[in-house]
């Protein structure tokens, strides 16, 4: 056995460590609350917490502590010993099934969007038994859900547990209709690819901005950024190399499928990408992998970078988000098939999925709008604003057959007609990555690019479960009362490829001409996060939500305050730290190199009188000219940030991007533009080459 088959999963309490520790009735009836959702009674939950407690005192652990996802986006937990005191001073490790199951962490300093006061301070955290435990920095960490007093969802696990719950139920409808009942339930697959940077220690503490913002706030162009496309998948440098072996050497003892590592397109940024798993397991995994990466970058002496945009002028990182969904007997519904059953069904699938994204997308777009996301999307490195689909040619070719009426007809000469003759074999890799759509096919499954390097993957996930699953209700309602289930599925497909064309797009999303053909057609351009969860709570979303369970009204609402708030936050806390930069530390720099140049015209002048200073005046009244530029747009940031208004969320969202992020932008003009004619020795913090060039 390799080193890697041993070391992987070795600090996770999974299946096979479950099944050798665990008696046979108790295993049993494990797998039963798995696969039917029964509860488990407490004589399990002991059997099970008590295998869990000894298992992680052998590999090293001294705690437990319930590991949740609140809505923070990032994770949470609170440490407990093991040790419960007995006589004569000495103590016991002990962990109860009571312990296991549930936990009493403070509810109201979390995120809750109104749902809980401070005062109001009780929650729960709730075993989640289809996530296995693992150890992380010497405690036993248990996968929970996270909810109030009074019941509601306070995290983003448990929306994502009832959405994947839902989709199933409704796509083992439409698999009982093309006969299948051997299914009992289908999972949303997920494989999050993650971009991140990695930066020195050194220069990343000599910068306030990234240290409390997490991106430059300030940096004129470097002379070389990425202009060669020299790092994109190149030869690997040393320390980066051994960071990503320890790194992956880490996320594997954690049972994390680390699959692909590179170089990314931008200097000092890479990628790395799992193996497909089911999105409870890929969302808990993500997160895990964020925070991993950090710490192992601690360990090497750098720094793991994040930010959706921590360098202007060079590509951001965006986290892409490969979705399909497979039953539980090992068929991948987005992959065509080599029979007419099979073909329809993959038609009606891909019928449902485009149905779905053309009715929501502005929910979609509002899954990724984060403040991260803004400085991304729409750029020359991610996809558009616009939601849209690309599926290639040839499938939409098939598609466009099928709207027309007209035969399709492939290489090998094959007819469509659905549900009758094989649809054309369209192979694996039958579409060309299109890195400008936001939603594109590659096979057998759909690639959501417009996520953000930083973002909780749990959200845009919720809605495409929930989403797939309100279109596969409307399809079995219909398809169940049929008298003819053949004619009905054909002219089902036909209908809805026909009222949803618009928003299948195979071409250059990057193009000024694709924004005005999208308002033809009617699609959303939300270009910011402050214009797009003003359509958060739209009648047809909440609707959605609740009536597939995942949400109550409540929790919904609550969830569209907490982005708002979150954006609000984000925003000033990024001026206010501009602010603090300019008046601390940039303008005091320039005074003292316009203090060295003037003192150098007044020495020439005085050693020569009639000698040429031109050329020190010049750069000496620009720099006298920008520095006031400089503390008018600070000035004006300062009583930008002093007059937000009172009002909605939505209001004040909309100034911070409006007015405030406005200045800030002016403020940052004059900054960089000070940095390109200060000489170096007097700037106060690393340049865009010292940083993106750091390690060496």
């Amino acid at each position: 056995m390799s080193k890697v088959t041993e070391m992987f999963g070795s600090l996770v309490f999974n299946e096979e460590v479950m099944r050798q520790r665990l008696s046979g009735a108790c295993y049993q009836g494990w797998k039963t609350c798995i696969a039917e959702g029964k509860p488990l009674t407490l004589e399990i939950a002991n059997e099970i917490a008590n295998a869990m407690k000894d298992w992680a005192i052998e590999k090293g652990a001294t705690h437990y502590t319930h590991w949740f996802q609140p809505m923070t986006g990032v994770t949470a937990e609170k440490h407990d010993s093991f040790i419960t005191p007995i006589e004569n001073g000495k103590v016991m490790m002990q962990f109860s099934g009571k312990e296991l199951v549930r936990g009493e962490p403070d509810a109201s300093s979390f995120p809750s969007g109104g749902l809980r006061a401070t005062f109001e301070a009780r929650g729960y955290t709730a075993w989640d038994p289809t996530a296995f435990a693992f150890i992380k920095d010497g405690s036993l960490c248990i996968p929970t859900v996270f909810c109030s007093y009074g019941g509601h969802a306070l995290d983003k696990k448990t929306p994502l547990l009832r959405s994947m719950d839902e989709l199933s139920r409704q796509a083992v409808r439409i698999m009982r209709l093309f006969g299948d009942e051997g299914v009992k339930r289908v999972m949303p697959q997920v494989g999050p690819e993650q971009e991140y940077f990695l930066i020195d220690k050194s220069v990343y503490e000599q910068r306030e901005d990234l240290i409390l913002t997490g991106r430059t706030l300030f940096g004129a162009k470097p002379p070389k950024g990425q202009e060669l496309d020299d790092h994109y998948f190149g030869s690997i440098k040393p320390r980066i190399a051994a960071y990503m072996a320890d790194l992956d050497e880490e996320l594997w003892k954690l049972g994390v499928l680390a699959k692909t590592k590179h170089n990314e397109v931008a200097p000092a940024q890479h990628e790395l990408a799992p193996i497909y798993t089911d999105a409870n397991t890929a969302c808990d995994h993500n997160q895990l992998t964020m925070e991993v990466m950090k710490k192992v970058a601690e360990r090497h002496g750098m720094v793991c970078l994040l930010h959706e945009k921590p360098f202007a002028g060079v590509n951001g990182s965006g986290k892409h988000n490969n979705w399909s969904i497979s039953t539980d007997t090992g068929l991948n519904l987005f992959k065509p098939g080599s029979t007419p059953s099979q073909n329809a069904r993959f038609l009606l699938f891909l019928a449902a999925f485009i149905k779905g994204v053309d009715e929501y997308q502005e929910m979609l777009r509002c899954t990724v709008a984060i403040p991260g996301n803004d400085h991304r999307l729409g750029a020359q490195e991610a996809p558009p604003a616009i939601i849209s689909i690309f599926l290639g040619d040839e499938l939409e070719a098939v598609v466009e057959s099928i709207i027309k009426g007209t035969e399709y007809v492939d290489q090998g000469k094959r007819k469509l007609d659905i549900g009758v003759a094989a649809l054309p074999r369209i192979s694996q890799d039958n579409t060309d990555r299109n890195r400008t759509s936001p939603l594109a096919f590659t096979g057998n499954k759909f690639e959501f690019r417009m996520l953000g390097s930083s973002q909780s993957i749990s959200g845009p996930n919720i809605a495409l479960n929930t989403i797939m699953a309100e279109e596969l209700s409307q399809f079995a309602d219909v398809l169940e009362k049929a008298d003819d289930f053949n004619e009905a599925l054909s002219s089902l497909i036909k209908e809805t490829f026909t009222a949803h064309q618009r928003i299948i797009f195979n071409g250059n999303g990057y193009e000024d001409a694709w924004v005005q053909e999208a308002e033809k057609r009617g699609l959303a351009n939300l270009t910011c996060t402050a214009d797009a969860l003003k359509t958060y709570l739209l009648p047809q979303n909440v609707e959605l939500f609740v009536k597939h369970g995942v949400y109550t009204k409540e929790e919904f609402t609550a969830r569209s305050e907490t982005h708002f708030e979150n954006y609000c936050k984000v925003i000033s806390i990024e001026a206010n730290t501009m602010v603090d930069m300019v008046k601390r530390d940039i303008y005091p720099a320039v005074c003292a190199f316009m203090s060295e140049v003037a003192g150098t015209i007044t020495s020439k002048k005085a050693a020569l009188a009639d000698i040429d200073c031109s050329v020190e005046e010049k750069l000496l009244r620009e720099l006298s000219s920008l520095s006031k530029e400089l503390m008018v747009q600070c000035a004006a940031l300062e009583e930008a940030i002093a007059k937000v208004p009172e009002g909605t969320l939505a209001e004040e969202a909309h100034y911070y991007k409006y007015t405030v992020f406005a200045t800030m932008e002016k403020v940052r003009a004059a900054a960089d533009a000070l940095e390109v004619i200060t000489s170096a020795e007097f700037w106060p913090y690393p340049s865009y080459a010292e940083i993106l060039f750091s390690i060496k």
